[in-house]
């Protein structure tokens, strides 16, 4: 947004310099990217006289040109304008000066074997106008004292670049920056006196806005002005909007430019002769086509928000006009639109046909839906003044009706959240002066927001709006505590970051996916939830939320195997998905494992990997992150995507409360399915939203190592069990007979069928006993036998198998 200081006073009075403008506009949230001088170069152009023009003597449209710039020497200049002529009065550019159309940098040039020094320059050369046919002439009655002086004048004012943030549509207008200055103290905003329009013209051209389903404009403000002289623009309101960079086209072209960026106000001018019965505001059908003011043909799609009349499309509503119904110098009855877009359907249609425009910049941020009738009535009484005419009535249609939004706003929150205080007046004019209308309701203000300030939806954006104007300068800046009192981190992620630390310990590669996955992967690992699409997926293969980790590690592992890795290992913790609810999610530590253990070992035999290994991975982890293994009860039901014999169920204790872990072999049918070239293929699922933990958990324990001096003794016992006895209980059981004495427990059979009675089973279990203090002897290996067997015998009912 380009503003100048000299443009801001015509709504502010303010005694303060354009420096501390600068200084105050960015204190107060209003970025000032980049700061130029207007008439930089400016000064080079200067008004000029043709003495003498003659025939080029080497080409046939060009003329040699004797120019006067109120110097001793005449200017020999080689020009193509067929206006070019003797006692014209027109702009010189000497070399060095710089075209401000195309930014080309004039120097002396041979043309055609004739010294030319500098250009005589057109009105479009100059961005003053469109007219590029011929130099600009100037009138020898206003000019004819200039000559030699320059054509611009002069101005200390430069133009302010500043950059708003997409929030504040309020601040794409010179008033509405003017406003912001006013409440953080930089003078006093102007009154806009307003000429009240006594016509009782009533307006011919109907408009009709079409009730759709998906329709862009909620407002439609019109009103025509009859019998104009459609002229130049004067010379204030040409040098105001080419002090911000913009060109000069047409009065009434200008009028309307001229209103947008001094109110955020865009508008848009029709000849009213060119419209076919009526206006209708409606969706676009595919396919229909119009030519727009930037000459390109646009082809439209579905339910773009368009204007148009009984012959067609006259223009995209909010964003750019076509050329059938555009004013020209020769109109003589203007159709001025000021209408409400909705700022979604601008954006999807601009970005659909790519178009930028200064109207579509403004409409997508959201306009003052109460501007309408202001910026129709400035701008019509602006082209009475200088175009002449009568204006109809204002006709407004609606179809929808702007309700005022009112926030309850607890003045003790300020302090609360900016840490310093400000008085109740402080606080009620600033509010006042940004154009909020307050009542006290107790020790709470019921505050209406202005209809220009959309961003506002809550108490804490009133905050930030006090904030802001009284200075971010005054919030205390607090040191931060060296010396840390608290853990950064709260047991839960303390949790997540040592499962990550602890499964990759064990050999498994992290992996980082989407949330998302394939629903052919997803179908597999869903179990009883229900498929969760989403609706605008990034990728077709990506268009389900997962049930489970599995899906998108199964899709990655593939790809891995299938680039040539045997043996992979990986794992990712990360959220899953019950439902589309919030919170109907829980965070999982998922692994898989392919391929075989001992592959390139020389002393163990090559295997494929199975249940026991990912088991150990599972009872490992939980072990080291500080759940106690003797409490942990393990049975095999699990979801049908594992292996109904070669998975379990893991709890922390025999309560059962929540599964805190699942393991085993995924389902050969869905190896098949999804075509893992695996022979093995085993997981587990870590529920971290189950491990309720307890307080000492997770921190930096460090246990001593001990270890024996004396020779251990290994034994080997069979027991016969009832079936449904798990290896695990009887392990725990014989660990328990004599800690001191009992360093290892570890199954290396199980048996079922002949000699073994109905029902039950063998279990042969490998016993590790080593002391601290002494070598044991045989009586000592005699007694501690003769305790485990009565143990087990006696907590199992098992018996020694003979």
């Amino acid at each position: 947004m380009k503003i100048t200081f000299e443009w801001l006073k015509d709504h502010l009075n303010t005694n303060l310099k354009e420096d501390k403008l600068l200084e105050q506009l960015t204190n107060i949230g209003l970025e000032v990217e980049n700061v130029e001088n207007s008439n930089q170069g400016f000064d080079l152009f200067k008004v000029a006289k043709i003495l003498k023009s003659e025939k080029h003597p080497n080409a046939d449209r060009l003329k040699v040109c004797d120019v006067d710039i109120g110097e001793k020497d005449l200017k020999k200049v080689v020009c193509g304008a067929s206006n070019a002529r003797e006692g014209l009065i027109t702009i010189y550019a000497p070399p060095g000066a710089v075209i401000p159309k195309n930014k080309v940098k004039l120097v002396v040039a041979k043309i055609r074997g004739v010294t030319s020094n500098g250009m005589l320059c057109s009105e479009s050369e100059l961005n003053l106008s469109d007219a590029s046919e011929g130099i600009a002439e100037l009138s020898s009655l206003k000019y004819q004292k200039s000559i030699g002086k320059s054509y611009f004048p002069k101005s200390n004012s430069n133009i302010i670049d500043l950059s708003i943030t997409p929030n504040r549509p309020d601040c794409l207008g010179v008033r509405g920056i003017a406003r912001d200055l006013v409440a953080s103290g930089f003078g006093k905003l102007k009154e806009v006196k307003e000429k009240k329009n006594k016509s009782t013209l009533k307006q011919s051209i109907k408009v009709k806005i079409n009730k759709e389903k998906i329709q862009g404009c909620s407002a439609f403000g019109s009103c025509l002005i009859t019998n104009v002289n459609n002229t130049e623009s004067p010379k204030w309101l040409k040098d105001k909007l080419i002090s911000i960079g913009e060109k000069p086209i047409s009065a009434i072209v200008d009028i309307t430019n001229y209103v947008m960026f001094d109110i955020n106000r865009p508008l848009h001018a029709y000849d009213a002769d060119k419209i076919e019965k009526g206006i209708i505001v409606r969706n676009s059908k595919p396919g229909e086509e119009f030519t727009a003011l930037d000459k390109k043909k646009y082809k439209l799609q579905n339910n773009m928000c368009v204007i148009s009349d009984n012959k067609g499309v006259l223009g995209l509503g909010g964003i750019i006009g076509g050329t059938r119904s555009g004013t020209e110098f020769d109109t003589k009855n203007v159709f001025l639109e000021a209408a409400h877009f909705d700022p979604r359907s601008i954006r999807s249609t601009a970005k659909k046909l790519n178009i930028d425009t200064d109207a579509k910049f403004r409409n997508e941020r959201g306009i003052d839906p109460l501007s309408i009738e202001d910026g129709l009535k400035r701008a019509a009484s602006l082209i009475k003044e200088i175009c002449g005419g009568e204006i109809s009535k204002i006709d407004i249609q609606k179809v929808e009706t702007y309700k005022n939004k009112i926030i309850k706003f607890d003045t003790d929150l300020f302090e609360k959240i900016s840490g310093f205080k400000i008085s109740y007046k402080v606080m009620r004019r600033i509010l006042e002066d940004l154009g909020f209308k307050i009542k006290k309701d107790k020790k709470y203000l019921k505050l209406t927001i202005p209809s220009w300030r959309p961003d506002i939806l809550q108490e804490i954006d009133i905050v930030e709006e006090l904030v802001r104007i009284s200075g971010y300068d005054k919030i205390k800046i607090l040191k931060p505590i060296k010396e840390r009192i608290k853990s950064t981190l709260t047991q839960s992620q303390k949790l997540f970051h040592f499962l990550q630390r602890a499964v990759a310990s064990k050999g498994y590669l992290e992996v980082i996916t989407w949330s998302f996955t394939d629903t052919n992967y997803n179908n597999h690992f869903k179990g009883e939830n229900k498929e969760i699409k989403i609706v605008n997926p990034i990728s077709s293969d990506l268009g389900v939320l997962r049930n489970s980790v599995f899906s998108n590690l199964s899709m990655y592992l593939s790809k891995n195997l299938d680039r040539g890795f045997k043996d992979l290992s990986i794992f990712e913790i990360g959220p899953i998905f019950k439902g589309s609810n919030p919170g109907e999610q829980s965070t999982v530590a998922c692994g898989l494992s392919a391929g075989k253990k001992n592959r390139l070992s020389w002393i163990d035999n090559e295997r494929n990997i199975d249940v026991f290994d990912v088991k150990k991975d599972v009872i490992q982890t939980l072990v080291e992150a500080g759940y106690s293994s003797d409490k942990f009860f393990i049975d095999n039901k699990t979801p049908n995507y594992y292996h109904p014999g070669k998975s379990g169920r893991l709890f922390l204790n025999k309560s059962k409360d929540e599964v805190a872990a699942y393991f085993g072999e995924i389902h050969p049918n869905i190896l098949r399915k999804i075509d893992i070239k695996t022979e093995s293929l085993v997981g587990f699922e870590i529920f971290l939203d189950n491990l309720n933990l307890p307080k000492k958990a997770l921190k930096d324990q460090k246990k001593n190592f001990l270890v024996s001096d004396y020779q251990k003794s290994e034994r080997d016992f069979a027991f016969i069990v009832d079936k449904n006895l798990s290896s695990q209980d009887l392990i725990n059981v014989i660990s328990s007979t004599d800690q001191n004495l009992i360093r290892n427990v570890k199954v290396f059979d199980v048996y079922e069928g002949d000699n073994i009675p109905e029902n039950k089973k063998s279990i042969a279990i490998s016993v590790t006993i080593q002391s601290l203090e002494k070598t044991l002897n045989d009586s000592d290996l005699e007694k501690i036998n003769k305790l485990i067997i009565e143990t087990v015998e006696n907590k199992t009912g098992a018996k020694i198998r003979s």
